[in-house]
C-alpha cells in the first residue's frame, strides 16, 4: 500500500515553489498545513509525496539552488547525454554506449571536443597586458577548423557503427570549445546540465602511468553530474544493459539516491543481480550498528526493486585487489559508486572510492553525485 510522507516543511510560497519543481520531475505532491487545529495560523506547510518517489525527490531537494528560478528553467531545457571525445577508439566506444542510452531515454547526443591554442598556453604571462597578433588568430582558426573536420568524420563513423549494430538513430549535435579538456567538460555541464556524461578511459596500465592529470578523474571530482566511464579494453555491447552489478553503499540516505540514479539512467531489465558492498575504507570508523544498517538497506532494496536480486559481500573489502578478486570469481558488468564532493586537499591526500576504482579496475563504472 502506497502512503504519503513529508519531505519538507516550508513557508507557503516556498512550498509552492518546491511543489512546482517536484511536479516538473513527475512527482505527485500534496500540500498540507502544519497546524491542522487552526489552519488560519501560518505555522508552515508540509510538502508530502508518495514514499515510492522519495529517492528522486531527495535528489531534487538536496540541490543547493532548488529555489533559484533561473536554474529551474535551465534544467528543464536539457535532456541530453554528453560524450567528450578526442576522436580516439576508446571515445568511440563510449559514444556507441551513449547513443544506445540516448535512444532508450528519447534524449539527444552531444559530442564535445576541446582544443588548446599552444601559443596562448605556452606564452601566457601574469601581467596586465596580453599581446595578440594576427598570426595567433590564424593558428587558433586553423586548430578549430581541423577539430571541426575531425568531429564530422567522428560523427559519421559513429552513425555508421550504430546502424550496423541495429541501434535506433538518435539526434546529435557537436560542440567544439577552446580550453583544458576537464575544465571544458565541467563548465559545459554547468551551463547545459546533462542527463549523463559518458567518457571513454584508458586501460589500467596506461592510467597508472598517466596518474597525474587524468581528465576522467578531474571530471569525477569537479562535476556534479552522473558519469559513466567505459574502459578502453572493455567491449561495450552490454554496458547499457548490465546483468551483474557491484554497488558500493555508504549505509545512509545517499544509497537511495545512487540506486535510484542507477535505475533511472540505465533502466536495468528484470533479473539483474546486485551485490552490495559497504564502502568503508577505515575499519576504526566501523559502527556497531553497521550490520543492522546493511540489513535495513537490503530490505529496502528488495521491497522497492522486487524484480532485481540483491546480495551482500560484508567482508569483501573495497580496495582494488579485493574488487579484482571478486570480478575474477564472478565477473561484473558494472560498478556503481556514490560520489560525494571533496575539498581540493581531500582529493589530493584522500582520494575517493570512485577515483580508486577508475585507476585500478578495467570495469565500466557509473558514478552518481550525492
Amino acid at each position: 500500500m502506497t502512503r504519503y510522507i513529508t519531505v519538507a516543511i516550508h513557508t507557503f510560497d516556498r512550498a509552492l515553489a518546491l511543489r512546482s519543481l517536484l511536479e516538473s520531475e513527475g512527482i505527485e505532491v500534496v500540500l498540507q498545513n502544519v497546524n491542522l487545529t487552526d489552519p488560519a495560523i501560518a505555522s508552515g506547510v508540509r510538502v508530502r509525496i508518495l514514499e515510492t518517489d522519495l529517492p528522486l525527490a531527495l535528489r531534487v531537494i538536496e540541490n543547493a539552488d532548488v529555489f533559484s528560478s533561473a536554474d529551474i528553467a535551465r534544467c528543464e531545457e536539457t535532456h541530453s547525454i554528453i560524450v567528450p571525445t578526442d576522436f580516439s577508439e576508446h571515445s568511440l566506444k563510449a559514444a556507441i554506449v551513449a547513443g544506445k542510452l540516448a535512444a532508450s531515454h528519447g534524449a539527444s547526443l552531444r559530442l564535445l571536443h576541446s582544443f588548446i591554442d599552444p601559443y596562448v598556453g605556452a606564452n601566457m604571462q601574469l601581467s596586465d597586458k596580453l599581446t595578440y597578433e594576427i598570426a595567433d588568430n590564424d593558428t587558433r582558426e586553423r586548430l578549430e577548423a581541423e577539430a571541426a573536420t575531425s568531429m564530422q568524420k567522428f560523427a559519421s563513423r559513429l552513425a555508421a557503427l550504430m546502424k550496423d549494430e541495429g541501434a535506433m538513430p538518435v539526434k546529435y549535435s557537436t560542440k567544439i570549445v577552446e580550453g583544458v579538456p576537464e575544465d571544458a567538460i565541467v563548465e559545459y555541464g554547468k551551463v547545459n546540465p546533462p542527463l549523463l556524461v559518458v567518457m571513454g578511459t584508458r586501460g589500467v596500465e596506461r592510467k597508472e602511468r598517466e596518474l597525474i592529470g587524468s581528465v576522467s578523474a578531474e571530471v569525477l571530482d569537479a562535476g556534479r553530474f552522473a558519469v559513466l566511464t567505459i574502459p578502453e579494453p572493455y567491449q561495450p555491447q552490454n554496458v547499457h544493459t548490465p546483468r551483474r552489478v557491484l554497488f558500493f553503499c555508504n549505509l545512509n540516505q545517499t544509497d537511495m539516491l545512487a540506486l535510484d540514479g542507477f535505475a533511472r539512467l540505465l533502466k536495468p531489465a528484470d533479473g539483474v543481480e546486485i551485490c552490495v558492498v559497504h564502502a568503508t575504507q577505515r575499519r576504526r570508523f566501523y559502527r556497531p550498528t553497521a550490520a543492522d544498517s546493511a540489513a535495513s538497506l537490503l530490505s529496502y532494496c528488495r521491497q522497492h526493486y522486487p524484480a532485481w536480486t540483491f546480495s551482500s559481500a560484508d567482508n569483501a573489502g573495497t580496495d582494488a585487489d579485493a574488487v579484482r578478486a571478486m570480478h575474477a570469481e564472478n565477473p561484473f558488468d558494472l560498478i556503481v559508486v556514490p560520489n560525494r564532493r571533496k575539498s581540493m586537499f581531500g582529493r589530493v591526500f584522500n582520494p575517493g572510492l570512485a577515483n580508486t576504482m577508475l585507476f585500478h579496475a578495467d570495469i565500466p563504472m557509473l558514478v552518481i553525485p550525492v
